[in-house]
């Protein structure tokens, strides 16, 4: 099989849209997608775009999809949060995953970032077992927290 590693591109965006989706229901929430196709044109391609993505291909169709953006640190300064790796399920365990990792420890090495960071669901054996193998530190001390849509719509009343 030959897979290659390539920026993603705007008309990428319908393909990476599906393997989010796929995505969502490996994880047991394939309801909880919102994201339109237009929202990821203007948040990817847009005038301040907030995330860039990497696809993997395998023979002209997108297989696998690294997602990240950069964020900052009040204590380190710049750092690539990996939001995404997305590896359609017939195409895990042929290195797609780490071909698409290594290009975002790259982004993060060429742009100095003194850190990169990531999440994974603790129930993730594959993903965590993947993790491990390259050297990954795993963060028990911090918690996740988060608004929904709702709260912060509420929040203020």
């Amino acid at each position: 099989m030959n897979i290659t590693i390539r920026k993603g591109i705007k008309t990428d965006l319908q393909q990476a849209l599906n393997l989010v989706k796929e995505l969502a229901a490996y994880e047991k929430a394939p309801n909880e997608v919102a994201v339109t196709i237009e929202e990821m044109e203007l948040d990817g391609f847009g005038m301040n775009p907030i995330f860039h993505f990497y696809v993997a291909e395998a023979d002209g169709i997108i297989v696998g999809i690294s997602l990240y953006y950069i964020k900052y640190s009040t204590w380190k300064g710049k750092c690539v949060f990996l939001e995404d790796i997305i590896v359609s399920e017939p195409f895990r365990n042929f290195g797609i995953g780490k071909k698409l990792f290594d290009e975002v420890v790259n982004v993060a090495k060429q742009m100095n970032a003194p850190r990169m960071e990531w999440q994974v669901l603790e129930w993730n054996e594959p993903a965590i077992k993947f993790y491990e193998k390259v050297n990954s530190q795993f963060d028990s001390e911090w918690l996740n927290c988060k608004l929904s849509e709702e709260q912060i719509q509420e929040y203020f009343k």
